[in-house]
């Protein structure tokens, strides 16, 4: 395990404080504020050690309501909401300087037979082929050495690979708004399938609205043409998966807005099992 895995794994690690309170910390991020994605999979740690555990995350829905604050420890109080015969209800507020910042809803299901159908797995090109995340940042020469920096390090745990180039690698000129990415945390996890739905939620607010930023050929928050925040974010995890696998990321944008923008995805499995559907909306303004 790369040490910086450990360190992520490290960071969402709740310190438990009180029955159903946890308390969380945070790192720097290429923002000056907590990585939304952080938020996301503490809360979802919070909600997931008071379930038990022949119960699987199979959904999430959350807020962001304010700005986290990275050099202020994040208490998350859980609501046991519903313990049913074969679903589980938690809600989970996070809170800094005694305000809420995000708000999560989750829910668990012991396993069952049902139907079973999914939309076929996109085409894309193994990752093994592709650049690592590294090698693609360092080819771009007008991204000031600090970002870069700022990029890798933010990313260090996760080795994510983008099919074609990001917004911030070749902007200017509006594309499909579509974007894929595989992703694999550098090194290996434990068999928990809670700790893979936390690291897959940490990794899905990465890249999600790369699509709305490619279909108006902005750079977005690397290169500062555009100020944008994640607003709510939504996961269903249909199949089990590991997130120290290679998972393709497919991702697009139907619409924008009023200052948002909207995108989609679904995350396939390498051998095309659809693992995880997701749907996130942001704030994205144009700062001139």
């Amino acid at each position: 395990m790369s040490e910086a895995l450990q360190s992520l794994l490290d960071l969402l690690d709740l310190e438990r404080i009180e029955e159903d309170i946890y308390r969380g910390r945070s790192r720097p991020a290429v923002i000056p504020r907590v990585f939304g994605g952080q938020v996301a999979a503490q809360a979802m740690v919070a909600a997931g050690r008071t379930v038990p555990e022949d119960r699987h995350a199979h959904s999430l829905h959350a807020y962001f309501l304010r700005p986290g604050d990275p050099g202020a420890p994040i208490v998350y109080n859980v609501d046991r909401l519903r313990d049913g015969r074969s679903f589980t209800t938690r809600r989970v507020v996070a809170v800094q300087h005694g305000k809420p910042i995000f708000t999560l809803s989750a829910s668990f299901q012991t396993y069952e037979e049902g139907l079973d159908h999914q939309a076929p797995m996109p085409a894309a090109p193994d990752p093994a082929t592709l650049p690592t995340g590294e090698e693609r940042l360092r080819s771009y020469p007008h991204l000031p050495a600090e970002t870069v920096e700022r990029f890798l390090e933010a990313r260090a745990a996760v080795d994510l690979r983008y099919v074609d180039d990001p917004p911030f690698g070749d902007f200017g000129t509006p594309r499909e708004p579509h974007s894929q990415v595989w992703f694999r945390t550098n090194g290996k996890l434990a068999d928990d399938p809670l700790l893979h739905v936390v690291l897959a939620t940490y990794v899905s607010d990465m890249t999600l609205l790369d699509s709305v930023l490619l279909a108006h050929g902005r750079g977005g928050w690397a290169v500062g043409d555009v100020v944008g925040a994640s607003l709510d974010h939504a996961m269903w995890f249909h199949r089990p998966f590991r997130a120290d696998e290679w998972l393709l990321y497919d991702q697009q944008s139907p619409s924008a807005s009023g200052g948002r923008g909207l995108g989609q995805a679904r995350i396939h499995t390498q051998d095309g099992r659809l693992a995880v559907s997701v749907v996130q909306e942001g704030l994205i303004r144009v700062p001139w």
